[in-house]
């Protein structure tokens, strides 16, 4: 059985919920006494995901002294510098540890699917979407009937009906374009390679959760109880 690789992005301050992350990064929020990371790791796992690279950048010492304890999975560290490099040069920065195709996931995402679902297509990357109508974020995404995709990295007017879900499977040669750039957001990259017609969309029936916000913090604790 193949077994896949992820990098988690986890270097931002979290500063919606600083309540949570004054002294801690936040994907080490407690949720039910286990670190939100710990759940995510697990989920990964769960998937036939074997190595992981953490991207971290806020409070890395305390994500290092938390998975030293962790012999599930296995982990790999990489830190930004002095300087945050955004989601973008973020990964950059972890391609060379990386293979040919990776998940990329957000640090404050919980998925509710099966993760392979995503490489289907394999010479294409693809995008886990959710039909949101605006209900948990503002919706960015357009999807055509070929599931091509077209994303929104900033607010637009338009009524959209999906939002990102919060991970991607993508393929290195995607980054050739943005190796000039050292600081860079991921949503950058994902608008370009929209508007070129070669991000195609993964449409996941169930909802994600996530705990960049005090409201998704709670959902997420419900969620676990109900599990």
């Amino acid at each position: 059985m193949s077994k896949y690789e992820a990098i988690i992005l986890c270097g931002g301050k979290g500063t919606r919920v600083s309540k949570y992350t004054k002294k801690i990064p936040k994907c080490l929020i407690k949720i039910h006494g286990k670190p939100f990371l710990y759940y995510q790791l697990k989920y990964l796992k769960k998937n036939n995901i074997n190595n992981v690279i953490l991207s971290t950048g806020y409070l890395t010492n305390k994500i290092e002294y938390f998975v030293k304890n962790i012999n599930f999975i296995d982990i790999k560290i990489k830190k930004d510098g002095k300087k945050l490099l955004g989601t973008g040069g973020a990964i950059l920065n972890c391609l060379k540890f990386l293979k040919t195709n990776f998940f990329v996931i957000y640090g404050d995402s919980y998925l509710n699917f099966n993760l392979t679902k995503l490489i289907k297509q394999k010479k294409n990357p693809t995008m886990a979407i959710y039909r949101n109508y605006n209900k948990f974020d503002k919706s960015n995404v357009k999807i055509d009937k070929n599931n091509n995709i077209i994303y929104y990295r900033k607010n637009n007017k338009l009524k959209l009906q999906y939002i990102d879900y919060g991970v991607s499977y993508i393929n290195k040669s995607v980054f050739k374009k943005a190796k000039k750039k050292k600081k860079f957001d991921l949503s950058e990259l994902f608008e370009n390679i929209s508007r070129d017609k070669i991000l195609k969309g993964y449409k996941v029936k169930k909802r994600f959760y996530e705990i960049g916000s005090y409201s998704g913090i709670n959902e997420f604790k419900q969620f676990l109880k109900n599990k």
